[in-house]
């Protein structure tokens, strides 16, 4: 899902376990109630936010200090089955039809 602020309230919507911020929301209760979309329903949530500029940076730094988080840098990679219940089975499945084989 790609979050705006017109998703960041009161959208409740199964299977969401990750948002695109292509663009950082104002300020930080904004930016609580965009990635709040995802890890739902008891499911893990991956936000992903592209910071542009020294705007973007000090928004940043405010959703650090307001919530007592560490947002780190994007890894290289991502266990996407860890925010996808659908796809861990899938995985599970083709992992144990492999060692069938």
């Amino acid at each position: 899902m790609v979050a705006t602020d017109i998703f960041g309230r009161g959208i409740d919507v199964e299977k969401i376990n990750v948002v695109f911020n292509f663009e950082m929301p104002e300020n930080a209760d904004t930016y609580l109630h965009r990635v709040g979309r995802a890890g739902r329903f008891g499911t893990k949530g991956l936000a992903i936010s592209f910071v542009s500029d020294q705007k973007d940076l000090e928004v940043l730094e405010d959703i650090q200090k307001r919530f007592e988080v560490k947002i780190e840098e994007l890894p290289t990679t991502i266990d996407v089955a860890t925010y996808s219940k659908s796809l861990q089975a899938r995985l599970t499945v083709g992992n144990s039809e492999q060692l069938r084989a």
